[in-house]
């Protein structure tokens, strides 16, 4: 039988209680994506918040994809922590996942550019996502279906 915690990839419960702690306190940012992703608003794809895998804590998750998006502040800029993102993503992508970063300007400034962005991530060029939607943003903004 397989485990419902499989979505985890291992994470402790340390992490696990860290990350419903995280979900209390959101930014302004991964509120505004937020909004567009969660009950199932993007394409029916159920997406996480503050979802833990493995030892990590990701700003969103969507188990059916196997993609991670998250949303990069400012401090995401000194050298130290972009390297600690590329060792991230390097061990997130060793559970085969797909990792998108956005930045916090790209979120509150693109949210068109972003969501296209993860639909073109997520739908192979030859078929459109679950094979009947295309990605084209509509005017005056989100994802035209």
């Amino acid at each position: 039988m397989k485990s419902k915690y499989i979505m985890y990839y291992g994470a402790t419960m340390e992490t696990l209680e860290k990350a419903k702690l995280l979900r209390k306190s959101e930014t302004k940012t991964e509120r505004l994506l937020w909004e567009q992703l969660n009950c199932k608003k993007f394409y029916g794809f159920k997406f996480r918040r503050q979802h833990p895998i493995s030892q990590f804590i990701v700003d969103f998750y969507c188990h059916e994809l196997k993609l991670v998006i998250e949303v990069d502040g400012d401090i995401h800029n000194i050298p130290e922590n972009k390297e600690y993102d590329e060792n991230r993503t390097f061990e997130l992508e060793k559970f085969e996942l797909k990792v998108l970063r956005f930045t916090n300007k790209d979120v509150e400034n693109n949210m068109d550019i972003v969501l296209k962005t993860i639909c073109d991530a997520i739908s192979p060029p030859n078929r459109g996502i679950r094979g009947s939607h295309n990605c084209n943003t509509k005017p005056g903004g989100g994802i035209e279906v």
